[in-house]
C-alpha cells in the first residue's frame, strides 16, 4: 500500500470530521461522553500516553472493553520500569487521562480505529506523582495563573529526513539536496511534508506553514501557538506523526539537533507571550520599542537563568554541537529586536502578536520540562523586575573576543557537563522541576556526560594516532 493510501486526507464523512462535530456537541468532555464518542468513531484501541523524564513518550494500550476504566483513571502500570520514576518496591502508578487531549489517528482500519489521550501520572491513592513531567509544567502554569498570567507558546521544531540502508537502519544520507524554501524536484521531502500536515490537521492541530529548511534533508512544519500545556501535548503528537509518515515513505525522521557535521542543526525556537484577561501584557503602545516592562523583565529572567535552562532545553551531548558560531544557532546570552544571532529575538509584530523568540532550545528536549523552566525563569524576572539590559542589535557572531569582553557578553555553556553544573546550583530551576525530577534529571545527565567523555572518537584516532 502506498503512502498516499495510508495517509490519505480525511473525507467529508470520515471519523475525523465527525470527531470535530461530536466534540462541539460534547462541550467539556466527560467519561460518558468519551465512551459515546469512541463508539461513534469505531475506536477499538486507546493509547494512554505519558512521558518519562527524558521526554520519551510511553503508552499503555487498552481495548474497548477497558475504556470505562481508562476514562475513570483506573489503569495501573509499572513505574519502576520508566526512566526516573520510582523504585521497584513502589512501582504501581495510575494513569489519569486529560480528556481534552483525546485524538483519533487518521490512518488504519476505519472499523477498528486507534485513539490516543495524554495522561497525568498519579500515585495509587490518586495523588499527583512528583516525577510526572506533565505535572511539573502544570505546577508552573498554575503559579503563573496565581499571578494573573497565561503563557502562550509556539514552537518551531525542525527535523531531518534520512534514507535507510538495505537492512532498514537509518543512515545520515539525506533524501534530497534542497536548501531553504526550495521546491520540487530539488526538495524530495515535499510529499512527505504534505502527508504530515494532512494528518496533523486531521488530529486537530492548526498548521501555519511547512517548508524545506537550510540543510539538505532538513524540514520545518509550524503549528499554531497555544497555552503552554497544549503546546507541549501537540509537540508530542507532532513528533509521533512525523516519525510515522517518514516511515511510510521509507525514510527515517530524527529530531537529533546536529546529525551532520558542517551543516545547520535543528532548533526548536520557542515563541512566548503572556496574557492577562485576554490582553497581551508584553505589548505597551506607549513604551520604548512598544515593549512593556513585564516583557522586559520576562526577558531579564530568561537571560539570568539561561545557562541553567540550557541543560533542560538542550539536554543531550549532541545539543552543544549545534550551539557553535556560524550555523545560525545562538551562542551569546543577549536579546535583539531584529537580528537572529542573539539568544532572544523580538519579532516585528506588535499588539496581540507581541512576543519573544527564545532561539536556544532544540527538539531533543522534553517539551514539558523545557516550557516549565522557561516560564519559571520569566516569572522570576517579572517578580524581581530583572533588567535585561539594552538590546544588542549588532551581529554578535562577528564580534571579536575583545568586543565581547568590553560589553560583558556572556555565552551559553559549551557542553552538557557545563550546563548540568549550572543547573545543579540554580534554585529557581530546581523549584520549577521539583526535587524528584530535578534529582533524577541531574543524575541521568551526569551519567550521560561521564559516558561520553570516556569515549574515544574516530576524530581523535585520526588526529592523534601518530603521537
Amino acid at each position: 500500500m502506498s503512502p498516499d493510501t495510508i495517509f490519505a486526507a480525511p473525507t467529508e464523512h470520515s471519523p475525523e470530521t465527525r470527531f470535530e462535530e461530536y466534540g462541539k456537541r460534547l462541550g467539556a468532555p466527560d467519561r460518558n461522553g468519551m465512551l459515546e464518542l469512541c463508539r461513534a468513531l469505531n475506536v477499538r484501541f486507546l493509547r494512554l500516553i505519558f512521558i518519562d523524564i527524558l521526554g520519551m513518550p510511553k503508552n499503555v494500550e487498552v481495548p474497548a472493553s477497558q475504556f470505562d476504566k481508562a476514562f475513570d483513571g483506573e489503569i495501573l502500570f509499572d513505574g519502576s520500569s520508566i526512566e526516573g520514576f520510582v523504585r521497584i518496591e513502589e512501582s504501581d502508578m495510575l494513569l489519569k487521562p486529560d480528556l481534552e487531549t483525546f485524538r483519533v489517528f487518521p490512518w488504519g482500519n476505519p472499523k477498528a480505529r486507534v485513539a490516543q489521550v495524554f495522561c497525568d501520572v498519579c500515585r495509587p491513592d490518586g495523588q499527583p506523582f512528583a516525577g510526572c513531567p506533565r505535572g511539573a509544567l502544570k505546577r508552573v502554569v498554575e503559579r503563573a495563573s496565581a499571578m494573573g498570567y497565561v503563557m502562550n507558546a509556539g514552537v518551531e521544531a525542525e527535523f531531518f529526513l534520512f534514507q535507510k540502508d538495505d537492512a532498514g537502519n537509518p543512515t545520515t544520507l539525506t533524501h534530497d539536496m534542497g536548501g531553504y524554501f526550495d521546491l520540487t524536484p530539488v526538495d524530495l521531502g515535499e510529499r512527505a511534508r504534505r502527508h504530515i500536515v494532512t494528518n496533523l490537521e486531521a488530529m486537530g492541530l492548526e498548521i501555519e506553514a511547512a517548508h524545506h529548511e537550510v540543510a539538505e534533508g532538513q524540514h520545518e512544519i509550524d503549528f499554531k501557538y497555544g497555552e503552554a500545556l497544549r503546546t507541549a501535548d501537540d509537540l508530542m503528537t507532532f513528533k509521533f506523526v512525523v516519525r510515522n509518515v517518514a516511515m511510510a515513505h521509507g525514510l527515517h525522521a530524527t529530531f537529533m539537533p546536529k546529525p551532520i557535521f558542517g551543516a545547520n542543526g535543528s532548533g526548536m525556537h520557542t515563541h512566548q507571550s503572556m496574557f492577562k484577561g485576554g490582553d497581551n501584557v508584553f505589548y505597551d503602545a506607549d513604551a520604548e520599542y512598544q515593549l512593556s516592562d513585564v516583557m522586559l523583565h520576562y526577558i531579564g529572567g530568561l537571560k539570568k537563568h539561561a545557562r541553567a535552562i540550557a541543560a533542560v532545553t538542550n539536554p543531550i551531548v549532541n545539543s552543544y554541537k549545534r550551539l557553535v558560531p556560524g550555523y545560525e544557532a545562538p551562542v551569546s546570552i543577549a536579546w535583539s529586536q531584529r537580528n537572529r544571532s542573539p539568544m532572544i529575538r523580538i519579532p516585528d509584530r506588535r499588539g496581540v502578536g507581541t512576543r519573544c523568540e527564545f532561539r536556544m532550545p532544540d527538539p531533543s528536549c522534553n517539551p514539558y520540562l523545557a516550557l516549565a523552566v522557561q516560564l519559571a525563569a520569566g516569572l522570576d524576572g517579572i517578580e524581581n523586575q530583572i533588567d535585561p539590559g539594552p538590546p544588542l542589535d549588532t551581529n554578535v557572531w562577528q564580534l571579536s573576543d575583545e568586543e565581547r569582553a568590553r560589553i560583558g557578553l556572556e555565552t551559553l555553556p559549551a557542553n552538557l557537563g557545563e550546563a548540568v553544573a549550572e543547573l545543579e546550583k540554580n534554585e529557581t530551576m530546581k523549584g520549577a522541576l521539583g526535587e524528584h525530577i530535578f534529582g533524577h534529571f541531574v543524575q541521568a545527565k551526569k551519567a550521560e556526560w561521564g559516558e561520553y567523555v570516556a569515549q574515544v572518537s574516530e576524530w581523535e584516532i585520526d588526529s592523534y594516532i601518530n603521537y
